[in-house]
């Protein structure tokens, strides 16, 4: 039986394999501090493999590949035997990478690069105990978190473990997920990365990890303890019934483009990892990051599958977050949502149970994808954030849109629409995200501030569908804080009583500001750090109580679409009326204007109404009335909804009020 790729530890030995196509000779480099480096030639096996069986080496072997070669641009082929490279499956690195122009040299140099790359780690495998179904359920909250950002600055959190995935299982941490109510935490990446070439030279560091080195190894910055730590914090969540979702990047490597560095995949076989066109073969850059992984090749269909295994296997993954996941399904004729990777995760015995979310968007051709992926798969609905964003700020005809976010994005993924079928949202709703303005930040500046990225405030997002409540930046007036607040709190509720999946980004939940920086990817400094100390208490409960009753009632949390009835004899599953009571007509949603009105949930004869008024003055509400019954306004946080009568209130302005239907006894 044929040893599995990387390095496999056998009795006190160890098996060392990799795949390459083209290269003409692969050698295996073994380092140690007394003896330094020593060279084995590798076995081609022809198909591809290289292997070699080291004896005398085990757990804790520090190792690297160098590839023979042509180095032949015109063909795809950059093999140049003077780059060490790291291994595509190893598992653990000694130390994280860190950009030098040594790495991007060209052959001719003969410029040694053992000295500048960090070196795999042999480790022996470990598996959890037993698969378990996955902590988290469509419908829950998801807690977007940049690791250290999110832990950094935390009083509690002690020095050692700051800014680590160990920090995530911290007691206070713990609390406050719980506090929100959070399903599951989507981790940003923390496999390898290194830093794009041009931060260096500006002072930068990337603090977000979107440019990683392989896909199996995680960065000794946010997990110096190896998978063993995220093993352990993935129980330590586990055991408080909070999921951990990875987010995971397949669609590039920070090798970037032809001027880029040689660390791993460029030096093995630049040819096959990556997608080329014409010739001189050109790198396809559909990604934006200078390279496109190749994800229809079979083995890199193979190695994403192990990457992706490898997680739940060691760790025990609930699931993944895709980065610009279009990349993923693209074929030599475009996009395919039956292309050979999705094939593989969902025919996958390990994987099938696994929560899956597209951001599904990439800078290709055709390349914004939403509703288009396999059904298995949760995506990210930007049209959700920017159509919220729209119908608060005032935009006219915003409320069309508005609503159909609310109702789960029926426009989206209902598309295939069959008589008698039951259709699902697959809407992952969020308001903001790592990538773009913070909440805070959408309601106090009208563009964007990127000038610490030292583009000359170039990059970055320009329509953020944002406004500043008359002052650009930090307000000292407190109308203008009270009208900032009153704004984010009506989007939030928004977000937890709409249909789908609510994803909220770590600190949003208590003001977090990055200046109108909406491309902070380089900040890792107090730009993104969370500000711990200063959060806006008020604002956070708020956000709590708004989880708690997302979860109290059922009606919240159903993936189901609406179709108009509740499949019994009842009221339908949803209702649009005005402020009068009305039904609301065709007519009165063609309008330009539509700045009230209410949304009546019935689940199974229990009826819910969210009340929403973006106007500036307070509007009463007359709620449709049932023999028996009568509706309790549902308290908030400070919030100052006043019930008239047992079917009548006083909805403030620029505000969100909920009420339950209540059997009179």
């Amino acid at each position: 039986m044929l040893p599995e790729p990387g390095a496999v530890v056998s009795d006190g030995a160890t098996w060392f394999s990799v795949w390459s196509e083209n290269a003409e000779r692969v050698e295996l480099c073994l380092f140690d501090e007394s003896e330094g480096e020593q060279r084995l030639d590798m076995l081609a096996s022809g198909d591809g493999w290289h292997r070699v069986f080291a004896h005398d080496v085990g757990d804790g072997a520090r190792y690297g590949f160098r590839a023979h070669g042509p180095f032949d641009p015109e063909s795809g082929h950059r093999f140049d035997p003077h780059k060490l490279l790291i291994d595509p499956y190893a598992v653990e690195i000694d130390r994280p990478f860190e950009w030098h122009p040594a790495l991007a040299l060209g052959p001719d140099t003969g410029n040694d690069t053992a000295y500048l790359v960090p070196k795999s780690v042999v480790r022996e495998r470990k598996t959890t105990s037993a698969k378990t179904p996955p902590v988290f359920a469509p419908g829950d909250l998801i807690y977007e978190v940049p690791v250290k950002a999110f832990t950094i600055n935390h009083p509690d959190v002690p020095g050692d473990s700051k800014g680590t995935v160990a920090a995530l299982g911290h007691p206070a941490i713990v609390n406050h997920l719980k506090r929100l109510g959070v399903g599951a935490v989507e981790l940003m990446p923390i496999t390898d990365w290194i830093d794009e070439r041009h931060l260096a030279p500006l002072g930068l560091r990337n603090g977000w990890g979107y440019n990683p080195v392989n896909f199996f190894a995680l960065d000794p910055r946010l997990a110096p303890g190896g998978v063993a730590e995220l093993r352990q914090t993935v129980k330590r969540l586990h055991d408080d019934g909070i999921g951990v979702i990875l987010d995971v990047v397949f669609n590039h490597t920070g090798e970037s483009d032809q001027f880029g560095p040689t660390l791993c995949f460029r030096g093995l076989d630049n040819a096959h990892y990556y997608r080329h066109h014409g010739r001189p073969a050109e790198l396809v850059n559909d990604t934006g990051c200078g390279n496109t992984v190749d994800c229809a090749h079979p083995q890199v269909v193979t190695m994403i599958i192990d990457s992706l295994r490898h997680f739940v296997e060691q760790a025990g993954i609930d699931g993944f977050r895709f980065d610009l996941a279009p990349i993923l399904g693209r074929t030599g004729v475009g996009f395919d949502p039956t292309a050979p990777l999705f094939a593989a995760i969902e025919a996958d015995p390990v994987l099938s149970d696994r929560v899956l979310i597209a951001e599904p968007w990439d800078i290709g051709p055709n390349g914004y994808q939403l509703g288009n992926f396999p059904h298995s798969f949760m995506e990210w609905n930007d049209r959700y954030r920017d159509d919220v964003r729209q119908f608060w700020r005032g935009d006219t005809g915003a409320h069309r849109d508005f609503a159909t976010r609310l109702a789960g994005s029926s426009d989206v993924f209902k598309r295939d629409s069959q008589p008698g079928k039951i259709h699902t949202t697959r809407s992952v709703n969020f308001l903001a995200a790592h990538d773009g303005f913070a909440l805070r930040d959408t309601v106090s500046f009208s563009q964007k501030h990127n000038e610490a990225n030292g583009e000359g405030n170039r990059d970055g997002h320009n329509e953020n569908f944002s406004w500043n409540n008359g002052v650009e930046g930090p307000p000292s007036d407190e109308g203008v804080i009270a009208a900032r607040t009153s704004d984010i709190r009506s989007m939030l509720a928004s977000l937890f009583l709409s249909r789908g999946t609510p994803m909220l980004t770590a600190g949003d939940e208590f003001g977090r500001s990055q200046r109108g920086n909406n491309n902070a990817y380089a900040q890792d400094n107090d730009i993104t750090w969370l500000d711990w100390a200063n959060r806006d208490q008020s604002l956070e409960a708020f956000v709590a109580a708004l989880s708690r009753l997302r979860n109290r009632f059922p009606v919240l949390r159903e993936q189901v679409l609406f179709n108009g009835n509740d499949g019994q004899s009842g009221p339908p599953d949803l209702g649009w009326h005005s402020p009068h009571g009305h039904t609301l007509t065709v007519a009165d949603w063609e309008g330009e204007e539509l700045n009230a009105f209410s949304m009546i949930l019935n689940n199974r004869g229990a009826r819910l109404a969210v009340l929403f008024n973006r106007g500036r003055q307070d509007v009463g509400f007359h709620l449709p009335k049932r023999d028996g019954w009568f509706w309790s306004l549902l308290e908030l946080p400070e919030a100052t909804t006043m019930m008239t009568s047992e079917s009548e209130c006083r909805v403030p302005a620029r505000s969100v009020s909920v009420l339950a239907e209540v059997k009179r006894l």
